[in-house]
């Protein structure tokens, strides 16, 4: 029987994703994926970019054994990257997320997650959640920066 909380998360997950494609894929000008302005340091493109780095390392690495390796650092200092490559990372991230909560029972839920976060301690279903709740929270800022700037 299939775990009630992986389905919720899958269904976050995607719908999450799904819905910072679309934020990405909204902007007018594409250049405006990258603008900043007065106090809005973080750009949408470096949020997005942030995102997958984040999810990618903490899911599909970690659980998922994807191979993904994080440059944090590039997530907030690349620029330009192109809304097409963007979309396509989104994508990915989506199905390797998808495939790798698939993957878990509910004994790996309970286990304590493998990387000390947090101070260590914590277990994989709540660092789950915290991680679904870590993209909504960006995803927000992403369509602030983009109703107020993409003018």
């Amino acid at each position: 029987m299939e775990n009630p909380l992986i389905e919720v998360l899958q269904s976050l997950f995607k719908r999450d994703l799904t819905k910072l494609r679309k934020e990405i894929e909204a902007y007018t000008k594409e250049d405006n994926i990258w603008l900043v302005e007065r106090a809005i340091a973080n750009t949408a493109g470096n949020l997005c970019l942030h995102l997958v780095g984040n999810l990618n390392t903490y899911i599909g690495a970690e659980l998922g054994k994807t191979g993904y390796v994080r440059q944090r650092e590039l997530e907030f200092s690349l620029k330009d990257v192109a809304r097409e490559e963007l979309v396509a990372k989104i994508d990915q991230t989506m199905k390797d997320i998808d495939q790798t909560l698939a993957l878990l029972s509910d004994k790996d839920l309970q286990k304590e997650y493998p990387l000390p976060v947090f101070g260590g301690g914590i277990t994989t279903q709540y660092f789950l959640i915290h991680l679904a709740t870590h993209l909504t929270y960006h995803l927000g800022q992403i369509n602030y920066h983009r109703r107020l700037l993409d003018v």
